[in-house]
């Protein structure tokens, strides 16, 4: 069994409101958890209107298939235009 967590540090810069942040912290989460069943949550900055920290948690039986679909959770993450991804860490289990 191999537990695959990612930390992904995102900036929002359009973001003025606590509400705005949810809304791309809602949006974000949803589109994740959709497309690749895996665990999302905020995981700090909770009461700062531009960062969210999100945590991401899988299990499988493979290593490689942990890297290949933390890689393309980044690849979305990034490909949406209102928001940045500041840093990122992966741990395996």
């Amino acid at each position: 069994m191999v537990v695959g967590i990612c930390r992904v540090e995102v900036f929002v810069p359009e973001s003025d409101s606590l509400k705005t942040k949810r809304r791309a912290l809602t949006s974000l989460k949803q589109r994740i958890r959709n497309k690749f069943n895996v665990s999302v949550a905020e995981v700090d900055n909770y009461e700062k209107w531009q960062r969210i920290s999100l945590g991401i948690a899988m299990v499988t039986n493979e290593h490689r298939f942990v890297d290949r679909v933390i890689g393309e959770i980044l690849k979305l993450i990034e490909s949406d235009s209102r928001i940045e991804i500041l840093e990122h860490s992966v741990e395996l289990f």
